[in-house]
């Protein structure tokens, strides 16, 4: 069992650099833009020390409310007990990236008011919600001479000894 209850304790792993990302860290960490509002995910780099999240935000998404020269500061929803509360913690910009899981959701709204206009301009009214994937659609196979059905049967079973 562990003993020690430091802010790092326990994280012999989750702070540890990639297979084949060890080394110097990629200039276009530093040049990405972050602006008010901007949705991020954050991991921490374990290579840069300073400014690096408790583990805790390890893997969380937040949204960008503060930008100052090297770091920023992000809105994460933290639950304690029975009730979310919304923390404000800073962060260098080695330790956040660009989220990508309001990608999908934008690409459907442009397609959506796309299709919205399109039924106007036609006089319909236009479906726009998602539909689950739906079972294939059936076929019939036919018989003929070249594929004419085989029987499988088990093969036998022999002790080779």
């Amino acid at each position: 069992m562990p003993h020690s209850f430091g802010l790092r304790a326990r994280t012999r792993y989750l702070f540890s650099r990639d297979f084949r990302t060890k080394g110097p860290i990629k200039l276009s960490t530093y040049l990405k833009t972050y602006k008010v509002g901007d949705v991020v995910d954050i991991k921490a780099n374990g290579a840069i020390h300073k400014g690096m999240p408790h583990k805790y935000y390890q893997g969380r998404t937040g949204i960008i409310y503060n930008v100052t020269k090297s770091a920023v500061g992000v809105i994460v929803n933290k639950r304690v007990g029975n009730r979310i509360i919304a923390k404000r913690i800073n962060l260098r910009v080695e330790h956040i990236k660009h989220s990508h899981s309001r990608d999908d959701f934008l690409r459907r709204v442009k397609e959506n008011t796309k299709k919205a206009g399109d039924a106007r301009a036609k006089g319909e009214v236009a479906n726009l919600k998602r539909q689950p994937v739906q079972p294939r659609e059936a076929v019939f196979v036919k018989v003929t001479a070249k594929n004419a059905p085989e029987t499988v049967n088990p093969v036998p079973y022999e002790a080779l000894v």
